[in-house]
């Protein structure tokens, strides 16, 4: 956090500096980045990641979209546009924050990404990736999580509506906010979310999202068995 000198803030601990949340999904024939956030370029070096065949986006909030300029590096190594998909909402976002990529008239001197934006109407197949998309409430706003056969991605949620729940049966793994202890408008506090865990009922959940108020060792301590915080560079074999 920008000037805090909280115990968080200032940890040893690799695993409480934390960078805005995103995901990469490999499987043998794909590889699909979830949200791209400011960060992106920063994640991307560290992690080595040389391609992406598509970016799914849950939202179109600005710690989720704002590393869509450092796309066109990814159009240069794929040598094409980028298949972008999320809903309406989200894709009018990225329509008008990056409203020169979309327009005809813009210099293109210095690099613009290519994106192909594609509305999300149903499950999306990425070479042998499926993703499909699990309606969640961020607030007021509804916005999209992603089912990949037994893993789940829920990020920037409070609420899950009762149309969601079933298609979250069956998880080996669910990544789940928990923003915080004490409640929050638009995230779940780490209570909620071991709740909305609970009755989930995967195998292992991992928590992300957090802010400076939950420091990863003392928080993992005290979290029921099969529930942990997620780190930056954390991997899962599924």
């Amino acid at each position: 956090m920008i000037g805090c000198d909280c115990a968080v803030c200032r940890s040893a601990d690799p695993r409480d500096t934390r960078l805005r949340p995103s995901i990469v999904v490999e499987t043998p024939g794909a590889r699909v980045l979830v949200d791209a956030g400011p960060d992106l370029r920063v994640q991307a070096l560290r992690e080595r990641i040389r391609h992406v065949d598509a970016i799914l986006f849950t939202h179109g909030h600005a710690d989720h979209i704002l590393g869509i300029d450092d796309v066109r590096r990814f159009n240069a190594l794929m040598k094409g546009p980028m298949p972008c998909y999320g809903d309406a909402r989200t894709l009018d976002d990225i329509r008008r924050t990056f409203y020169y990529v979309f327009d005809p008239a813009a210099p293109t001197g210095g690099g613009l990404p290519a994106l192909d934006l594609r509305e999300i109407a149903g499950p999306v197949s990425v070479g042998d990736l499926t993703a499909t998309p699990i309606p969640l409430w961020h607030g007021e706003r509804k916005i999209l999580g992603f089912r990949f056969d037994r893993f789940a991605y829920l990020t920037d949620c409070n609420r899950i509506g009762d149309e969601s729940w079933a298609m979250l049966e069956g998880l080996d793994a669910v990544v789940i906010d928990a923003l915080r202890e004490p409640p929050h408008p638009t995230h779940f506090s780490l209570g909620e979310a071991i709740e909305a865990a609970r009755r989930i009922g995967a195998r292992r959940t991992l928590f992300t999202h957090m802010c400076h108020h939950l420091p990863h060792a003392a928080t993992n301590a005290r979290l029921p068995a099969g529930m942990s915080l997620a780190y930056d560079g954390l991997t899962l074999d599924l």
